[in-house]
């Protein structure tokens, strides 16, 4: 048996090559399908099997593409209502490539669909199982991304406990378990940073696992669920019908003429650069979310899918790269990026804006200073009662638009993180929304306490 894990960071996703006798299968691709096939062709093999746990809701997933590249037959839970070509799994259903057997295990609770793949290897012996989105390392997948499909979280986590304890948990301890997902994923609540482990070390490590009642388990599965990104129930849907092609969404170069026409009609600039590039100087209008960082999962939930992109980037040739992170997510709606950037802006007589940057020491002495100085902090609910810069306001990034009334208006404004990255998108949306005095804390949270200051729990 060939078998690899690819991993995404940006997004925390894994998917998977299996290969046996010159015969392969791709396990719940990314978008960008080119990997796959150069690999393929690395092993002699044929990619004969595109397979999907179930129906995404954080990716847009390669496997339309994979399918029409290569040939493949898509294998999708029967549950999932697929409108493209594929073949519906029910469980005990096997495929055989060479020597190895992947036998579907239904393993419904995260979604209504999902399959858990075990492989046997030549002898008939169970080694791995792919869990998907049902068992992670550390944790178990969230039971209420299925809301459209009819079902309250309460009953899908009753689901994922008959799942777990009758199917996963039965397999031998020495079997290794490969999930859909590692640390950072919005799709379960707390999972390790580990990216496989064996089914006896889960059971006896996983919170999740070691809960024995069934009422116990749904009460603790389906309780503190923090709010599923906006753009999830977007990329399910894609999902279910299947993507267009990666090389089907144009990129096109626009001058600052005609950027500018663009963004007066409507356009968001979303600028990808560093924090303190951005800071330095941009677009009047911009939204700052970093390329080096967790850029597509940020892009889909603060950005509308529907509203038209222009790109601002550090230089031409990552324009490629920021289009097709987004469309990782679903959002197909760059309508070009400026060529030339920021400086092709201003030397065409255009004005930029630019957002302060200051240090934790210059954030303590204005503290100190300045009676009307407000925190906001954008981190996450569990982040800011694990310690916060005294006195700050907590309004997590996603939820930055909506709670805009919470934030005063009658004096600046230190935006913080735990690093600068969030912080500095919460900002420029900030400052797009008529806060004008403002700044973003450098090296955010962290560098507070790097520094010894005092924080508040």
């Amino acid at each position: 048996m060939i078998f690899k894990q690819h991993y995404l960071g940006c997004l925390a996703h894994a998917s998977y090559m299996i290969a046996s006798e010159g015969v392969a299968a791709v396990v719940d691709p990314r978008r960008d399908v080119d990997e796959y096939i150069e690999e393929a062709e690395e092993l002699e093999a044929e990619i004969r099997y595109v397979v999907e746990t179930h129906l995404h809701a954080d990716f847009v997933s390669g496997h339309a593409e994979l399918a029409r590249r290569t040939g493949a037959e898509i294998l999708i839970g029967e549950r999932a209502g697929a409108e493209f070509p594929h073949r519906a799994v029910r469980d005990g259903d096997e495929l055989r490539l060479g020597n190895v057997t992947m036998r579907a295990l239904e393993t419904p609770g995260h979604t209504p669909e999902g399959i858990s793949w075990l492989l046997l290897d030549e002898r008939g012996e169970p080694v791995k199982v792919l869990t998907g989105d049902t068992l992670f390392i550390g944790d178990v997948g969230r039971p209420d991304l299925a809301g459209g499909k009819g079902h309250t979280p309460e009953e899908m986590a009753g689901m994922l406990y008959d799942s777990l304890h009758e199917k996963l948990m039965t397999l031998p301890d020495s079997v290794e378990v490969w999930p859909a997902h590692g640390a950072g994923s919005a799709c379960g609540k707390n999972i390790s940073k580990e990216r496989f482990s064996t089914i006896g070390v889960q059971k006896a490590t996983n919170y999740a696992l070691r809960i024995e009642s069934r009422e116990e388990f749904i009460r603790t599965v389906a309780a503190d669920l923090p709010r599923a990104p906006r753009y999830f129930s977007m990329d399910a849907e894609i999902n279910r019908v299947g993507a267009r092609d990666l090389g089907e969404i144009p990129i096109r170069a626009l001058d600052p003429e005609e950027a500018a026409r663009l963004i007066a009609n409507g356009a968001t600039p979303l600028d990808t650069r560093r924090q303190a590039e951005f800071g330095s100087g941009h677009l009047p209008g911009s939204v700052n979310i970093g390329l080096k960082g967790e850029y597509a999962s940020w892009a889909g939930s603060l950005l509308d899918p529907t509203t038209p992109i222009v790109l601002i980037v550090d230089a031409d040739d990552a324009a490629q790269e920021a289009t097709m992170r987004l469309a990782r997510v679903g959002l197909e709606n760059v309508v070009g990026y400026l060529k030339g950037g920021v400086e092709a802006w201003t030397a065409s007589g255009r004005d930029v804006e630019t957002l302060p940057q200051r240090s934790v020491d210059e954030l303590e002495n204005r503290l100190a200073g300045e009676a009307r100085l407000r925190v906001v902090d954008v981190r996450g609910p569990g982040e800011y009662a694990s310690g916060h810069v005294p006195g700050a306001i907590s309004v997590p990034l996603p939820e930055i638009r909506s709670r805009l009334d919470e934030i005063p208006r009658d004096g600046e404004i230190a935006v913080i993180c735990e690093g600068g990255y969030r912080s500095s998108a919460a900002a420029s949306i900030l400052r797009s929304q008529g806060f004008s005095h403002l700044f973003n804390v450098e090296g955010g949270t962290s560098a507070w306490r790097k520094a010894g200051m005092e924080v508040e729990r």
